[in-house]
């Protein structure tokens, strides 16, 4: 009972004092990377005396380089610990947006939105991965949510910012010698100042682990770091695979390491509350030098989990399905205002008719990752997550153009299924990658998945609006083509877990055990990181010890669906 309570006590600190403020950053990035368009409602780019193509096209940049640096920005948080370098870019790129003001020239434009792309690169993977070293796999996608909801939050509190602002300080026909701000110049300067002040708190904020967080008492420290160490543990399989130690998709039963009646336990806490070893076995685990000191330590890189994570087949099929499903959630977090202005509004009142859109979007990703957590799975609600978009994708493309009420109706239903699919497949990658130096690797290739927003910038040019008819066709089409790709990863993941256990059934105990502890158990088929390694004479950049499976690598390494 006692463990019970510093459980709920432990986590309770994270949700309400880190989780909040890693929110809080995450939410002044996705407005300093949507504000723009809220901007051009207000015709920023014809008084800055730019095209409006110009816009796209600085977009276009912000992304390109946003993108091809994600896996970069993952490296270089990962290297020197997210607790340092989020609140260093962030202080930064608050500069740039606060530097919109004085744009006058299409090259100020583009420079200012590539220097900001290059510092946000590798933010979500960076903070994603730092939110994984605090929380279990089934605390974690609910609080994910939460994180990842302030991207939709931040579509609806720029609309309403957006409104007060452009309400309070309208445009006026006005030259630079009258002295006075256009309203799109406030609303530079204040999400840029709110980011440079958030961003210098950041420094003083963030523990760099567990161990270190200034919130948590001694016992509490202990109990953060033990907790993660044994969730880790707990999707390996410990015994030779049989029908009485997995149950029907081929996944060990978390339950069977718990030492209290299911009825007595949280739902959170199940397979944490064990002491000691499973079976009394003391052999040293292989594990990166980061996870040997730490499962919470934010800083800590090898070679081997750069190389591991690059020649992962599983991330390269991922993120082509979350390109394609990530396309709307990329498209309406700049063009959105643009959309509803398409339906008859003026720019004031498009900005404000963003929220409700926005928050219906919060609300349903709320509701499925909470329902993701309790079910502990993550495939089945990101598959009627992207129903529901297809059902508002194609009520907007078939709805008469003049049903504006009935259209707009339809883009809440679209935003509400548009944000499920990416927190969630990031979920799924959090909770199946043991090692913290690889899984930082690895969510910063899924950040390529932000391809979506170039991808989405191509697609919703001028020349389509006020309707963007032909982008709305062409989005539907990928996210058809992504929610098959879903259900064919569900199926090879099947696939791949029988296969394990029926490897596994094939050894003894002895080879079992050495195989979930050390990784070396007798293993005949080569994986891709041994053959690219030899291929590449790569040994003494890796290091020792690249024999052993690490992590999910494992043949006693069960996939969660």
């Amino acid at each position: 009972h006692d463990q019970i309570l510093l459980n709920r006590r432990t986590v309770r600190k994270f949700d309400l004092i880190l989780l909040p403020f890693l929110s809080l950053l995450f939410l002044l990035n996705s407005l300093d990377r949507s504000n723009i368009g809220n901007a051009e409602t207000a015709n920023f780019t014809r008084d800055a005396g730019l095209a409006p193509q110009d816009l796209n096209t600085a977009v276009a940049c912000f992304f390109a380089f946003f993108v091809a640096l994600q896996p970069v920005g993952a490296a270089l948080g990962r290297r020197y610990g997210m607790a340092l370098w989020v609140p260093a870019c962030m202080s930064i790129w608050g500069l740039c947006t606060a530097l919109h003001i004085w744009v006058h020239a299409k090259w100020q434009l583009i420079t200012l939105r590539i220097v900001i792309g290059i510092l946000e690169a590798g933010f979500y993977p960076v903070t994603v991965s730092y939110l994984s070293l605090f929380y279990t796999r089934f605390e974690f996608a609910r609080r994910l949510g939460l994180f990842y909801g302030q991207y939709a939050v931040a579509g609806a509190l720029g609309g309403v910012l957006s409104y007060v602002v452009f309400s309070k300080f309208p445009n006026l026909e006005t030259t630079p010698e009258d002295g006075k701000w256009k309203s799109w110049q406030i609303l530079f300067l204040l999400e840029g100042g709110s980011t440079i002040v958030v961003a210098l708190v950041g420094f003083f904020w963030l523990p760099h682990s567990a161990e270190s967080a200034w919130f948590l008492d001694k016992e509490e420290r202990r109990w953060a770091e033990a907790r993660i160490t044994r969730d880790r543990s707990a999707s390996e399989i410990t015994q030779p695979a049989t029908a009485n130690h997995e149950d029907e998709d081929g996944s060990q039963v978390e339950e069977a390491l718990e030492s209290r009646p299911t009825s007595e336990v949280p739902e959170e806490a199940r397979g944490l509350l064990t002491e000691g070893p499973v079976d009394g076995h003391r052999l040293d685990r292989k594990f990166s030098s980061a996870t040997a000191k730490s499962f919470t330590q934010d800083t800590g890189l090898s070679h081997y989990d750069v190389l591991s994570a690059f020649t992962d087949w599983k991330i390269y099929f991922l993120l082509f399905v979350n390109i394609l499903s990530a396309i709307p959630a990329m498209a309406f977090s700049v063009f959105l205002p643009l959309v509803v202005k398409g339906l008859g509004f003026d720019s004031v009142h498009a900005n404000l008719l963003t929220a409700p859109p926005f928050m219906t979007g919060v609300v349903i990703l709320w509701l499925f990752t909470w329902w993701s957590d309790k079910r502990r799975e993550r495939l089945i609600p990101i598959l009627y997550g992207l129903a529901i978009l297809l059902a508002g994708l194609t009520a907007t493309v078939m709805l008469p153009k003049d049903a504006y009420r009935l259209r707009y109706a339809a883009l809440c239903v679209l935003l509400g299924g548009c944000f499920v699919a990416s927190p969630l497949t990031v979920a799924w990658l959090t909770g199946n990658i043991p090692e913290p130096g690889k899984r930082a690797i690895v969510l910063g290739i899924n950040g390529w998945g932000n391809l979506a927003g170039l991808f989405s910038a191509l697609l919703f040019k001028p020349q389509y609006a006020p309707e963007y008819v032909t982008p709305f066709f062409v989005t539907l089409t990928c996210v058809m083509v992504s929610f098959v790709g879903y259900m064919v990863f569900r199926l090879l993941l099947l696939w791949e877990n029988a296969a394990r256990s029926r490897t596994l059934a094939k050894w003894s105990v002895e080879d079992v055990e050495r195989e979930r502890v050390c990784g070396t158990g007798p293993v005949v088929r080569a994986r891709a990181t041994t053959i690219l390694r030899r291929a590449l004479k790569l040994e003494r950049w890796i290091g020792d010890g690249v024999e052993a499976r690490r992590g999910d690598e494992k043949m006693t390494f069960q996939y969660g669906l």
